[in-house]
C-alpha cells in the first residue's frame, strides 16, 4: 500500500510518456494551494530538478519561469527607482534599458538568464564601438536591476555582478595654461557670465554646480560660498504641459559634493557687485521677475539652460583664441592648475567634490610628477648623500 503523501510535500508523478513533479510553495493571499511545476524524461531528472528547486525555495527563492528580463526591467523603472536616484539620472537609465537592455536581452527569460549572456552582450557593445565607460553604464543599470530581482527572490544570483566588468581608462582632458586662462579671463570681463566663468576655474566646478549657487549659501563676513544645488534639464514626465525637457534645480547628491568654498577678496567684491546689479534687473523686470534665488539667473530671475551657457561659453572662448572649449574643461583646468601651483591633493580633492582622494588621484596623478621627483630626490639625499 502506497504511503499517503501530505499536503507540503513534494511529489513526483508519470505523466503520459514524461514525468512530472511539482513542490509546495504556499498559500496564495485567497488560501489557495501555490504549486511549482518541473518536467522530465526520467523520474530521476525528475527528481533532480526538484531538488534544486527545493534548495531555491528553502533559501528564500522562488523562480518564475515566465517572466521575461523586459517585463522584469519594466516593472523595475516603473515601481522600483523611482525615489532611489536622481530624475536626470532615472532617464538615463530608462534610456539604457530602452537602447541596450531591452533590445538584446529582453525575449529572455529572467530566470534563465546567464553570466555569459551578459558578457555576450558586452562584447556585442564593444564589437558595435561603444566605449568602456559606456559599457560599464550598461553594466551598472542591469547590476542595479537584477539586485531588486534578487531582493524579491526571483533570483539567487545576479549574473550582472558576475559578468565581466570592462576596463575603463579615464581620458585625460585638455586643460588651460596660465596664458590661456588669463586670455580667457580678459575676453569674459564685463561679460554677464564673467564671474560664473572666473569661480568655475578657480575652483573646478561643473556647470550644473555655477548655475545652481544661490545667494543665501554666500557668508559675506566669512568671505564663502556652500555648494548645495545643481540646475540641470530633465525629460518633463508631466504629458499636459506640452514639452518634453524642463529645468530643475535638485540638491547635491553627495556629502562630499555639497561643500564650502573659501573666496578671495576679489570674488567677494565681483559678487557684490553681481548682487546690486541682479537687484537693478529684478526692478526693471516688475512682475515678470521670478525669484529663485540663484546668484546666476535668467534676465527675469528664473534658472539659466546649462546648454545655453555652453553655447555661450564656447563663442567666448573663440573669441579669446582658444577655438572650442566646453565650460567642464573649465572644472578639468582648475584641477591642473590648482596642482601645479602646488595645492595638496586632499585639498583639490575637497574643493573639486570627490567622493574620495582616490577619485582625483586616478584623474589628475599624472600631473604631480614634479613632487614624486622631489620625493625620490629627498629619500636619495637621506639615504646615498647625494
Amino acid at each position: 500500500m502506497t504511503k499517503r503523501r501530505g499536503n507540503g510535500e513534494d511529489s513526483i508523478y508519470k505523466d503520459g510518456d514524461r514525468w512530472r513533479g511539482a513542490i509546495h510553495l504556499g498559500y496564495d493571499d485567497k488560501g489557495r494551494r501555490v504549486r511549482k511545476k518541473v518536467s522530465g524524461r526520467t523520474r530521476a531528472e525528475v527528481a533532480e530538478k526538484l531538488r534544486k528547486l527545493r534548495k531555491l525555495v528553502d533559501a528564500g527563492t522562488v523562480p518564475d519561469d515566465k517572466v521575461t528580463v523586459k517585463a522584469f526591467l519594466d516593472r523595475w523603472l516603473a515601481h522600483s527607482l523611482p525615489g532611489t536616484v536622481a530624475e536626470s539620472t532615472e532617464d538615463d537609465y530608462h534610456d539604457t534599458v530602452r537602447l541596450h537592455l531591452a533590445p538584446a536581452l529582453g525575449r529572455k527569460k529572467l530566470a534563465k538568464l546567464t553570466v555569459l549572456d551578459v558578457d555576450k552582450l558586452w562584447q556585442a557593445k564593444r564589437d558595435a564601438g561603444y566605449s568602456a565607460n559606456s559599457i560599464r553604464i550598461m553594466r551598472t543599470v542591469l547590476r542595479k536591476a537584477l539586485t531588486q530581482a534578487e531582493r524579491e527572490g526571483i533570483l539567487p544570483r545576479n549574473v550582472a555582478a558576475l559578468s565581466a566588468a570592462p576596463h575603463v581608462v579615464a581620458k585625460e582632458g585638455r586643460t588651460l595654461t596660465i596664458d590661456q586662462a588669463k586670455a580667457l579671463l580678459d575676453t569674459v570681463a564685463g561679460h554677464r557670465f564673467d564671474v560664473a566663468i572666473m569661480l568655475a576655474l578657480a575652483y573646478g566646478l561643473r556647470r550644473g554646480e555655477v548655475l545652481g549657487l544661490h545667494w543665501a549659501a554666500v557668508d559675506w563676513d566669512a568671505g564663502t560660498v556652500r555648494l548645495t544645488h545643481s540646475v540641470k534639464r530633465i525629460k518633463d514626465r508631466d504629458k499636459a504641459s506640452g514639452r518634453k525637457t524642463r529645468l530643475v534645480v535638485g540638491e547635491l547628491k553627495t556629502p562630499k559634493s555639497r561643500r564650502t568654498l573659501v573666496l578671495t577678496p576679489q570674488l567677494v567684491t565681483k559678487l557684490r557687485t553681481l548682487h546690486t546689479r541682479q537687484a537693478k534687473a529684478k526692478i526693471a523686470a516688475g512682475e515678470l521677475w521670478e525669484d529663485h534665488g540663484l546668484i546666476f539667473a535668467s534676465e527675469v530671475g528664473t534658472p539659466m539652460d546649462p546648454d545655453n551657457f555652453s553655447h555661450t561659453f564656447s563663442k567666448l572662448a573663440k573669441r579669446a583664441g582658444l577655438g572650442h572649449w566646453h565650460p567642464h574643461e573649465l572644472r578639468h583646468s582648475g584641477a591642473s592648475l590648482m596642482l601645479a601651483q602646488g595645492t595638496p591633493l586632499h585639498v583639490v580633492s575637497e574643493i573639486l567634490g570627490h567622493t574620495s582622494i582616490a577619485i582625483t588621484k586616478d584623474v589628475y596623478g599624472h600631473l604631480l610628477v614634479d613632487d614624486k621627483r622631489a620625493a625620490a630626490e629627498a629619500m636619495s639625499g637621506a639615504l646615498f648623500g647625494a
